[in-house]
């Protein structure tokens, strides 16, 4: 197995497709939820050293600013992508109510074009995010194979 981290912008499909992977029965994080954040948008990192350093197979989710200082304890780094216009359609239609807003959306665009070219510059792989989920988690379940 393999640690991998999903990354990417608001609406990428990063939480789909690790529901799919928690579904094939893949250990799962995504740092969205239960507190892997801190107020101010970056990962608890004492935390997520425990959790790195306690589990050698793990796909994690997330996109925070301190995310770089675990790159190398990750062995794929994987950015799925979308068209802003796919992204903007996504968040508009899903549960979690980041990016309804105006500004919010405003932001996301300005990620895209300031942040997203970060990530692609960290990531070992990119997909399209606009691809089925099951083809997305089918490419991620080889590179965890690949790494064994």
């Amino acid at each position: 197995m393999a640690r991998v981290l999903v990354t990417g912008m608001s609406g990428a499909g990063k939480t789909t497709v690790l529901d799919e992977l928690h579904r094939r029965g893949y250990f799962t994080v995504d740092t969205d939820y239960d507190g892997w954040e801190l107020p101010d948008g970056t990962w608890d990192e004492p935390r997520m050293d425990e959790l790195l350093a306690s589990n050698e197979n793990l796909i994690v989710s997330g996109t925070v600013d301190n995310q770089g200082r675990f790159y190398d304890r990750f062995d794929h780094v994987v950015l799925l992508s979308a068209p802003l216009a796919v992204l903007l359609q996504r968040v508009a239609r899903r549960a979690n109510p980041y990016g309804r807003t105006p500004e919010q959306r405003a932001e996301i665009a300005e990620y895209v074009r300031t942040v997203e070219p970060r990530l692609r510059r960290g990531a070992t792989t990119e997909l399209d995010g606009r691809r089925d989920v099951s083809e997305l988690a089918d490419t991620l379940e080889k590179l965890v194979r690949a790494t064994n």
